[in-house]
């Protein structure tokens, strides 16, 4: 099939190569010049595992084409994919869905012919009908079908999520569109129940849903490792007892800083602002906001116990400062509000991240960027770490340091108390 990613952020960008992956043609389109001449090199923007080999694959072979020419995309395709961001409106919480009605209004001047046209950037329930009524001219004449096909990539498995979904869900009344889209995601359905399709607002409705629910699982965990705190259990124990029970899952109940990313942050706040444009009171989803808006304050909190409230010139090793591992993502992240409180106090941080220096820190001036694990840890008084990245999971922290009486603040739990405390090294993580 001939497709058309409008858009080529993560989302767009993925899925178009793993589309032209499983050999349709594709056309990635972007406004942006610069990144479109990039893309054409081989160069990819964003950190993800897999994606450049793929990407410089599937262009040799001509499959797969980056371009910023909307109109000839558009006509060479039989089915358009909408995959711009909807960022969160600033002083509101709303997504901000001006770039997705920008591309709704292009379209109208360029379809002639029957186009399927997808919304797979993540939006709130009536856009579909929304752009439907932008494009009503196109509808009465039966030249399109408006789709919500919501995608769940995760950042860092985004190509395994891609090509083994634990769902694909299709939003349409419409069996002509339903039966293409069915045929295009053929080769990646294992069984038919995991193709799902479904009304569109129902689709629209279920990505900010799932997103919500993960989000609740991570503040929940984290709230209980609050509690084992104060009570002396281990919070990995409470987290493998309830994940066993097959009705709750082990997936995201892992104590550790406040979730962040692309997605929950802003899907669970749109969510809100979608019961209230509907009177619908959603108590529990504005508590899990509160609640990670709170962990990131407690966590600051943590370490400043640790240190004795004494901040100044004590010289910090953050290793990891994304907000997951495999990831280059730096939206929400847990680090930029503890490692810009500590500047302001006069610390001196030295932080390393696998995925390379963040323009985050770039101009604060108690920050560097060290290139190595060896040069962020050396002389440490305390190491923080804040990402689970595999390149800090088997670590001599005593060799690393060189320095006696330093301490580690382990956010993810990743060394055992036991094994520290017989290396006499002063350790804290989370929930133990």
């Amino acid at each position: 099939m001939k497709l058309c990613m409008i858009g080529t952020g993560y989302v767009g960008l993925v899925s178009g190569v793993c589309f032209s992956d499983l050999g349709n043609i594709v056309y990635c389109v972007d406004k942006d010049i610069n990144k479109i001449n990039s893309l054409n090199k081989g160069l990819v923007p964003i950190y993800e595992p897999g994606l450049e080999e793929i990407l410089k694959k599937n262009h040799k072979q001509k499959r797969l084409f980056f371009t910023s020419n909307l109109k000839k995309a558009v006509q060479n395709s039989d089915i358009i994919f909408i995959c711009v961001g909807t960022p969160t409106k600033k002083n509101s919480n709303s997504a901000d869905l001006k770039y997705v009605f920008n591309v709704a209004n292009e379209l109208k001047k360029l379809i002639s012919k029957y186009k399927i046209i997808v919304t797979k950037s993540t939006v709130p329930v009536t856009t579909g009908d929304k752009i439907e009524k932008i494009l009503n001219n196109l509808r009465k004449k039966k030249l399109i079908d408006v789709v919500s096909n919501p995608e769940f990539l995760r950042e860092g498995e985004a190509i395994r999520d891609f090509t083994y979904p634990d769902r694909v869900i299709i939003g349409t009344e419409s069996k002509k569109a339903n039966k293409i889209l069915k045929s295009l995601y053929m080769p990646i359905i294992k069984k038919s129940s995991r193709y799902i399709n479904t009304s569109r607002r129902g689709a629209e409705l279920i990505k900010y849903a799932s997103n919500s629910f993960l989000a609740t699982k991570i503040s929940f965990i984290n709230e209980l490792a609050n509690l084992c705190e104060k009570t002396g259990v281990d919070i990995k124990d409470v987290s493998l007892g309830m994940g066993l029970d097959q009705r709750i899952g082990g997936r995201f109940l892992r104590a550790g800083p406040a979730y962040g990313g692309s997605c929950f942050p802003k899907d669970t706040r749109a969510l809100i602002d979608i019961g209230n444009k509907f009177k619908t009171d959603l108590t529990i989803v504005k508590s899990v906001v509160s609640s990670n808006d709170s962990r990131k304050t407690l966590l600051l909190e943590r370490v400043k116990s640790i240190l004795n409230n004494k901040l100044k010139n004590k010289k910090i090793a953050v290793l990891g400062v994304t907000f997951k591992p495999n990831t280059d993502d730096m939206r929400e992240a847990s680090s930029v509000p503890i490692i810009n409180y500590l500047n302001k106090k006069n610390s001196k941080i030295s932080y390393y991240d696998p995925s390379g220096e963040k323009i985050e820190f770039k101009n604060l001036k108690n920050v560097k960027f060290s290139k190595s694990i060896t040069s962020a840890c050396f002389n440490a008084d305390l190491v923080i770490l804040h990402t689970e990245w595999n390149d800090f999971k088997l670590l001599n922290f005593k060799k690393l340091v060189k320095k006696t009486n330093f301490k580690i603040f382990d956010m993810r739990n990743i060394y055992s108390p036991l094994k520290m405390k017989k290396l006499n090294i002063k350790y804290f993580s989370i929930g133990r």
